[in-house]
């Protein structure tokens, strides 16, 4: 019968806001305004905020890594450099290879993803680290 279960896991409403929080801070530490969200595994979105100064375009990109992230339970930098521009037009742009994008997780079991955007892809990627720190989350 263990065969037909999995643990699992959701991030909590206050879960997400530290998350919020931490990145928000880790951002301001470096005077870089970023665009942050936070999706569930099945990419649905929990918490989204855009720092006054950040590229309202960059709401775009985050979801997308926030989504990639949970989509293959790795760094969005992980879709193949020779498959990104393919993939990205085939899902509208829902899927992309840009920094930025992480999986959130406790041990192994996968609760969503973090995607940050307006930086550069170092400062976007710090960032979303930042914010996994805050809840003990790899």
């Amino acid at each position: 019968m263990s065969g037909f279960f999995e643990p699992s896991a959701q991030l909590s409403d206050n879960g997400v806001l530290a998350m919020l929080q931490a990145a928000i801070e880790k951002a301001s530490a470096m005077g870089q305004p970023q665009c942050i969200v936070i999706v569930d595994q099945s990419g649905v979105v929990l918490g989204s905020f855009r720092m006054k100064g950040a590229r309202f375009l960059s709401l775009k990109s985050a979801l997308a890594k926030a989504r990639t992230a949970a989509s293959i339970n790795a760094p969005s930098t992980a879709i193949p450099e020779q498959a990104r521009l393919l993939i990205a037009g085939a899902t509208q742009g829902a899927v992309t290879g840009l920094k930025g994008g992480l999986p959130i997780r406790i041990g192994d079991v996968l609760l969503g993803g973090i995607g940050v955007g307006s930086g550069s892809g170092d400062q976007d990627e710090e960032v979303a680290r930042a914010a996994l720190e805050a809840i003990g989350a790899i």
